[in-house]
């Protein structure tokens, strides 16, 4: 604990004031279950664990459950008792990510500045994780979707297990890959990343190790071995946290059938610069090759809106630059323009579609790529207004210590 606790000292002032004043509002409105309930706490000797507790909703997020994590970690992080922590869920999800039917209700309602509140809480707690201090250990064991996986994979160590599947499904969705996806995504081998973000495809537990999307692998059934031997451990040292992990993972590879072994066509395919390219080599590969795996990709993107894809594809493309700050701040600007419906409402017509009347037959605006105009995508990046306001992110309190 000696080099957690020479570090605190000097920065416990500065976390004080910027957990005041970056992370700490709370949600405008009123959220009829208890966040209390929703994120349960597990002390251990010198470590906490927070467990998302809404499995009957696959452990999707509300505001009042993001802002509880986020209370939680920065008064674990500034507590000089508290050597690591880590997140785990109950349920046979890790997290589907947000709530999105309560989103959609929200929208129709006319409370956008509800749903504003809860991409600014969600993604300034994407922020807090990816910049976190001590070790972090996120169980991903079940279900990881959307910014599930975004409040779970910018920490330390990511476990897997042979009950996890992992996807960003947001296109299909008529919105787009967030909390902090571009900045993830961007960074998998190749144009992996284009491929998971444009299609929603899933990968597995060991599909995640191979990509680097996770750090460690082990068995569902070794969990509570793992969390045992986690919970006896003194220490602040990532390395032993590490060994820890180390010992009851296991090596594992992925078989014949996995994506990853397409990956030279993925890069030929997706590595053009217009989805509508993208499409075009599509369509020559399935021509020239009869590969079924090119006709069922062609109809996950089909299956997709229109405007989405494209902000999507230019969305990971820039994060191929940009640090997680930079990412964040570019998916609330689109965020903010989906769900305001200025130039589309498909986000709503996606929600409605699959989650709420579950016709699966979504009315994209515009209805086609060639209907999509760069006025339109341009819109989503372009830089908020006064009454919207940009996203705040404390860079000059966190990154001088990472």
């Amino acid at each position: 604990m000696q080099r957690l606790k020479a570090l605190l000292p000097e920065t416990r002032c500065s976390f004080r004031s910027f957990h005041r004043r970056a992370f700490s509002a709370q949600p405008n409105y009123v959220v009829h279950d208890d966040p209390q309930d929703q994120i349960l706490v597990e002390g251990r000797a010198i470590s906490r664990a927070a467990i998302l507790n809404r499995p009957d909703s696959l452990n999707a997020l509300t505001s009042s459950m993001v802002y509880r994590l986020t209370r939680l970690y920065t008064s674990w992080e500034d507590n000089p008792a508290i050597g690591f922590v880590l997140m785990k869920a109950n349920g046979r999800a890790f997290c589907s990510g947000g709530d999105v039917v309560r989103l959609y209700h929200l929208i129709n309602q006319g409370s956008a500045e509800e749903v504003k509140q809860f991409f600014n809480t969600l993604y300034k707690y994407v922020y807090l994780q990816g910049t976190y201090l001590k070790p972090h250990v996120a169980i991903l064991d079940g279900i990881t979707m959307g910014c599930g996986a975004g409040i779970s994979l910018p920490g330390m160590f990511r476990v897997v297990t042979d009950k996890t599947l992992f996807s960003n499904p947001e296109a299909q969705m008529g919105f787009h890959p967030d909390a902090g996806a571009s900045f993830y995504l961007s960074r998998l081998p190749g144009y992996l990343g284009e491929y998971l973000a444009l299609t929603g495809e899933k990968l597995n537990g060991v599909e995640m190790i191979a990509c680097g999307l996770a750090t460690h692998y082990t068995l569902n059934a070794r969990l509570a071995l793992l969390e045992e031997r986690l919970g006896k451990l003194v220490t602040d040292d990532a390395s032993v946290v590490e060994s820890s992990l180390a010992q009851y993972g296991d090596l594992v590879y992925p078989d014949s059938r996995s994506i990853l072994r397409k990956i030279d066509t993925i890069d030929r395919c997706f590595s053009h610069d217009t989805v509508e390219e993208i499409i075009d080599a599509l369509e020559k590969e399935a021509a020239e090759s009869h590969d079924e795996w090119c006709t069922a990709t062609l109809g996950k993107m089909r299956e997709a809106s229109p405007l989405s894809l494209k902000i999507t594809l230019r969305s990971i493309r820039e994060g191929r630059f940009g640090t997680l700050d930079k990412c964040l701040a570019r998916e609330y600007r689109i965020s903010l323009r989906g769900v305001s419906q200025q130039v589309s409402s498909d986000f709503s017509e996606g929600a409605r579609a699959r989650l709420v009347d579950k016709d699966f037959a979504p009315k994209w605006d515009p209805p086609s790529l060639k209907e999509v105009s760069e006025d339109m995508v341009e819109c989503y990046f372009s830089p908020l207004n006064e009454v919207e306001s940009e996203l705040e992110l404390p860079t000059n309190l966190r990154e001088p210590y990472m």
